[in-house]
């Protein structure tokens, strides 16, 4: 399972998987534990083994504005936070019960010391900057949708539509007429 983990983001001997299996901790999140609050500064990384969590800004009293979703075998972080040091604006919470790999700045910083191949971790902090790039581009409402659907679908499984259309930035109806047009086309 490390080894895995590991070399989706480069090339570890079995020496250095082992040494990452020693130095990660394993921990378990309930559902709805917030693992990140606002003001907290970020001094971690995080892999999903199961479950999924969600990040968000609190707007309002009881509105969220999701800021990214994230499923079984995948990283999440605060990335603004981590790469700082400045407290968190947002807030990183257990949507389900999940088993994730905690990856401290301290541990990371350790292995890298007792091995540069643990550079290549920074493909991890690569992928923040793809959500980004995603945003940034100019996308219809059914575009983003068809890429969620072709690079991530898992999330449309794994969260409610409400929660998908505001990490989308979309309004829930929007993302329903997009829905029903996708399925007129697909059925065809």
């Amino acid at each position: 399972m490390y080894s895995e983990i590991l070399r989706a983001t480069g090339t570890y001997t079995d020496a250095e998987v082992a040494l990452f299996e020693e130095a990660v901790a394993t921990r378990h999140v309930n559902r709805n534990e917030v693992i990140l609050h606002k003001g907290q500064v970020s001094q971690s990384i995080y892999y999903l083994l199961s479950g999924s969590v969600y990040q968000y800004e609190q707007v309002f009293e009881l509105d969220q504005k999701i800021i990214d979703l994230r499923v079984q075998n995948e990283w999440f972080f605060d990335y603004q936070s981590l790469i700082s040091q400045r407290p968190s604006e947002t807030y990183i919470q257990a949507f389900t019960n999940c088993d994730v790999l905690e990856l401290s700045l301290d541990t990371v910083h350790y292995l890298t010391g007792r091995s540069i191949a643990f550079l290549q971790l920074n493909k991890v902090l690569e992928g923040a900057s793809e959500r980004l790039r995603f945003f940034d581009q100019s996308m219809t409402p059914a575009e983003k949708y068809a890429f969620i659907l072709k690079n991530r679908p898992r999330l449309i499984q794994a969260f409610p539509l409400k929660m998908i259309s505001s990490y989308l930035k979309l309004t829930p109806e929007t993302l329903s007429r997009v829905r029903k047009s996708i399925m007129k086309t697909t059925i065809s």
